[in-house]
């Protein structure tokens, strides 16, 4: 037996990995095999007053760069991050458990805003007003807030810290990221790869923790501001802490997201988007299509087209055998695993039929693994907590409606406004659809509507707190504060002034 202790993943301070002396760790699994693989460093407040302060060092450095310098930086992170993205997934594979496809398809998302954020000349530009009242102008300048911290969940490592921090370092802001603690590294090699890209040490500072690494930047008055995503009473809690401390937030919440299916939509094409959307990812995104919402007569032909090509997934680990993907990895931890199939009995307990039941699955070779297989339920009730909270796990649920209106109404009825979709060929209804749906990202004909980086990404009611979306114009005005100065100069030629020496004429 190996008597050898785990790795210690550690900070990112200053420029340089950051060895931690908290003496507190936890645990980072790897979710194909439920073996502990590595423990992270859990900082103490003196480990999070040296990254805030390191942070703030390096933004007085960074806010002094030209545009153009920023720009070349933001340039060659996006280079090196294209050349090596392979790299980062098979990392995100080995703490998250999802597949590496999946992982490279998160990068990708993430990418769009780097890329967005290499553009950022035109979206910091402030205006001009010339004599807006006689010989006076009146003009304005979009200025960084200065250290920035970023809260990440842990389904998405990359893509979810890169929907804001390069934004926030374009407009000339310095990070402080707080990873999950479940899968931590993917944050220290993005540290890395800004290194290389030629950022200045402080303006990307990785600090890992737990409860009191988030307290530390929600209480520090040089931080200025909080983006978070999560759930919904985190969100919550820190929009509420962080805006009593005088910051600004955008705090993304949970989810319970519906798609609507009229009996003209091609149910072939619905089957294909349900399992890609309710499955893909185990589920583990607050874009997950969870409940299917079937307008009679569809729900029978739906519900057997959906487990016939359930009966055709691969479940395994993500990182593949003998170079063959699966298409679902793991959950995360033993612990969600149990949650998630503790909804599947509150549903089966209210009342509802488990068409296939993803409960207890094995996986040969990874017996110990984090596996939860895709469940399909029909006819959950409205009023199971398996259909109002969050599973955010491989579980679809079919509830049968009668008419598009009562569709309508159940989303509309719900807690949270995050994202929908509707499958049909009848336009009108579209139309009307996302002229009266309650949600703040609507798919028509597509099950996960993420918008695309030069448009915002966030939801309505519980699933936002605050009143800046993601990335996209709403990022760039988050991380800028505005000046408006007016400004008169006397005319030098009725004014005495100066004399310019120009011939005269008499």
């Amino acid at each position: 037996m190996s008597t050898t202790e785990p790795r210690v993943i550690s900070h990112w301070i200053d420029g340089a990995d950051s060895p931690s002396s908290s003496g507190r760790t936890a645990p980072v699994y790897n979710p194909a095999t439920g073996a502990v693989q590595a423990r992270v460093a859990l900082a103490d407040q003196a480990e999070i007053d040296a990254a805030i302060e390191s942070a703030q060092r390096g933004y007085q450095v960074w806010k002094t760069y030209s545009i153009a310098k920023r720009q070349t930086v933001i340039f060659a992170f996006r280079e090196l991050l294209n050349a090596r993205k392979r790299e980062l997934a098979e990392i995100i594979t080995a703490e998250h458990g999802k597949v590496v496809s999946d992982a490279m398809g998160e990068i990708l998302r993430g990418q769009e805003v780097v890329e967005l954020a290499t553009g950022f000349p035109h979206l910091i530009k402030g205006a001009f007003s010339e004599n807006a009242s006689t010989g006076v102008d009146v003009y304005s300048l979009k200025q960084p807030l200065g250290v920035v911290g970023i809260i990440s969940p842990f389904n998405f490592p990359a893509m979810v810290p890169m929907w804001f921090f390069p934004v926030a370092i374009a407009a000339g802001n310095a990070v402080v990221l707080k990873p999950s603690e479940k899968d931590p590294s993917a944050a220290l090699w993005l540290a890395q790869l800004w290194k290389e890209a030629g950022l200045p040490d402080g303006v990307f500072t990785v600090l890992q923790g737990d409860k009191l690494a988030v307290d530390g930047l929600l209480h520090s008055p040089i931080v200025q501001s909080i983006s978070f995503v999560g759930s919904t009473p985190i969100a919550q809690y820190i929009y509420e802490t962080a805006s009593k401390n005088g910051k600004r937030v955008q705090a993304l919440g949970g989810a319970k997201n519906h798609m609507l299916v009229l009996p003209d939509a091609d149910l072939d094409l619905v089957a294909d988007q349900a399992v890609n959307a309710g499955y893909g990812a185990a589920g583990e995104r607050c874009m997950a299509i969870s409940v299917v919402l079937a307008v009679e007569p569809v729900a029978d032909e739906l519900i057997a087209k959906v487990s016939e090509r359930i009966a055709n997934l691969r479940i395994g680990n993500g990182a593949g055998v003998d170079g063959v993907e699966p298409d679902m990895g793991p959950l995360i931890t033993d612990v969600h695993r149990d949650k998630v199939a503790s909804y599947v009995d509150i549903a089966e307990a209210d009342g509802a039929k488990i068409v296939v039941d993803g409960r207890g699955l094995t996986i040969d070779g990874h017996e110990d693994g984090f596996f939860f297989g895709p469940t399909l339920i029909d006819d959950i009730p409205i009023t199971s907590r398996a259909y109002t909270e969050e599973i955010f796990g491989p579980v679809l649920s079919v509830v049968r409606v009668q008419t598009f209106q009562e569709g309508l109404d159940l989303i509309n009825s719900g807690e949270f406004g995050n994202g929908t979709a509707i499958f049909t060929n009848d336009g009108g209804a579209a139309r009307r659809f996302q002229s009266e749906v309650e949600v703040g990202m609507i798919g028509i004909n597509v099950p996960i509507p993420v918008p695309v980086a030069y448009h915002s990404f966030g939801g309505w009611k519980a699933s936002l707190f605050g009143d800046a979306k993601a990335y996209g114009v709403h990022g760039f005005d988050f991380f800028t504060r505005e000046k408006a100065i007016t400004s008169r100069w006397l005319d030098p030629a009725t004014h005495g002034g100066i004399n310019l020496g120009f011939p005269q004429n008499n």
